[in-house]
């Protein structure tokens, strides 16, 4: 699943690893950076695909402005991966197309 990434992490005082789950396949991580930064390092992507024309997308501005690094973390959908933080065991998944909207009840 990984390939080579043009995405490369800054040489750094050695940082404690996590281990998340994206897409079902473990990767090592380290402690303190975004999730969105473990994927584009690791060469994964595209994150996400567009609701209408189902074009591919990933991580762009790294600052939660762009919103195309939204993934389903934890069960939760929309997230932004640029601004949640990796986590031990932590389940990631691509978005494709549209997220699903729970239907609300009408009790007027």
């Amino acid at each position: 699943m990984p390939t080579d990434s043009n995405f490369k992490r800054l040489p750094a005082n050695p940082a404690a690893e996590v281990v998340i789950w994206v897409e079902g396949t473990p990767l090592k991580a380290r402690a303190g950076e975004s999730v969105a930064a473990a994927v584009l390092a690791a060469g994964l992507g595209p994150t996400r695909t567009t609701p209408v024309s189902t074009s591919p997308r990933a991580p762009y501005c790294m600052m939660g402005v762009c919103f195309e690094c939204l993934m389903e973390i934890d069960g939760q959908e929309n997230t932004q991966g640029c601004m949640t933080t990796v986590e031990e065991g932590m389940q990631v998944r691509f978005q494709h197309g549209m997220r699903n909207v729970p239907e609300v009840e009408d009790n007027a």
